[in-house]
This record gives C-alpha cells, structure tokens and sequence, in this order.
C-alpha cells in the first residue's frame, strides 16, 4: 500500500466506461472483458481508488456476467453513495437547469408542430419515428435526466475526484460544478500512466 502521508488520486466512473460499445474497446469487446481488463490494470496503480455510486453499480450488473469477473471487483472498485443530505451546490445551478428545462420544452413542442404540419407527406411510422427521434434530442441531449446522472456528479464532487463518464450532459453540468472530467477513450492512457508514475514513486501495487 501506499504510504499512510501519500494522498490517492480518485476516480469516479460511469458505466459508459465498459458499456458503450464506442468507448469500451480499449479495454474489451463486451462489458465483461472491459471491466476485467479495467481491473488488472486497477490492482496495479496503488496512487488511485475507484469510485462507482450503487446506483450506477447496480446498472453496470446488467450488463456483465458476474461470475466471469475477478473477485477483487469489490476491493478495486468502491461503491459509495454522494452524501446528499450534506453537500450544497451553488444556487445558480438551480436558475441554469429550470431556464435549460424550459428551452427544452418549447424545443420540444416545435418539433412536434413540425412533425403535425408535415405528417400528410410521410406515412405514419416514419412521421412517428422521427418524431421521436428529434423530440429525445431536443429534450435529453445534453442535460443530466437521471438520478444516476446525479449520483456521479455530486459524488465526484464531494470526493474532488477525476469523473470518467461520455455522457454529454453529465460532463456539460461538472464543468459548471468545477469538477474534472475524462472521456473513456483517454481512460486507459490515464491508467498506464500512473502505473509509470507508481513505479517511479516505487509504491507497491
């Protein structure tokens, strides 16, 4: 272990690290083998600890098969929950996200009076599928909409840790928080290089 005065690097992860077919393949093909690979290079790196809220765990579970990952996932990777009842966030926040929701709404509602006007030239699917389409990028693009969202964000938070996650809306509102962010892709660079720096230190993984 690292000596009791070395302070740890933290991290926080998003399930997109292993989940997202497009940002998961430095470590592996499916979600079972990218968290595994994730967690050989973990045991190896004694400057960093690892976060993941229970909630965002709990979503990581479905898409793994548990019994083909190492029984050191639970030593590696700490499941913690943000303190909600303590943190406190800038009353600004609040002002951004109702004038954000509210944009959303008229966006919304734009679309779908496009999508009326336009209906007599394209059959019924296709009016309804891009209908949807639109309408999720107008209202869920870019914004957090998940209480999952708002568990890694406020746990990343408390700990000032490094939020690994390619959500858009989720990097979009820790910038407005201060916090550090990395996307899945540079995550790996990240972990060989505090390997490196962790054998510089001479710390024992």
């Amino acid at each position: 272990m690292a000596p009791a005065r070395f302070k740890k690097g933290r991290v926080v992860l998003d399930t997109s690290l292993f989940v997202n077919p497009d940002v998961r393949k430095s470590f592996g093909d499916t979600p079972t083998e990218a968290l595994e690979s994730f967690l050989f290079l973990a045991a190896q790196v004694p400057i960093l600890e690892f976060y993941m809220p229970p909630s965002i765990f709990e979503e990581l579970l479905n898409f793994i098969e548990p019994e083909k990952v190492s029984g050191d996932l639970l030593v590696a990777l700490h499941q913690k929950p943000p303190k909600k009842y303590e943190l406190t966030c800038p009353a600004f926040l609040l002002y951004e996200l109702i004038e954000d929701i509210r944009e959303r709404v008229n966006k919304g509602l734009r679309v779908a009076e496009k999508a009326v006007r336009t209906a007599t030239k394209k059959s019924e699917e296709e009016t309804l599928q891009e209908l949807r389409r639109k309408y999720r990028e107008a209202l869920r693009e870019g914004i957090i909409d998940s209480k999952e969202d708002v568990d890694l964000i406020l746990l990343a938070k408390e700990l000032d840790a490094l939020l690994v996650t390619a959500d858009h809306g989720v990097i979009k509102w820790a910038e407005k928080l201060g916090i550090k962010w990395l996307l899945p892709g540079k995550f790996k660079d990240y972990l060989l290089s505090s390997i490196k720096k962790s054998k510089a230190l001479k710390l024992p993984s």
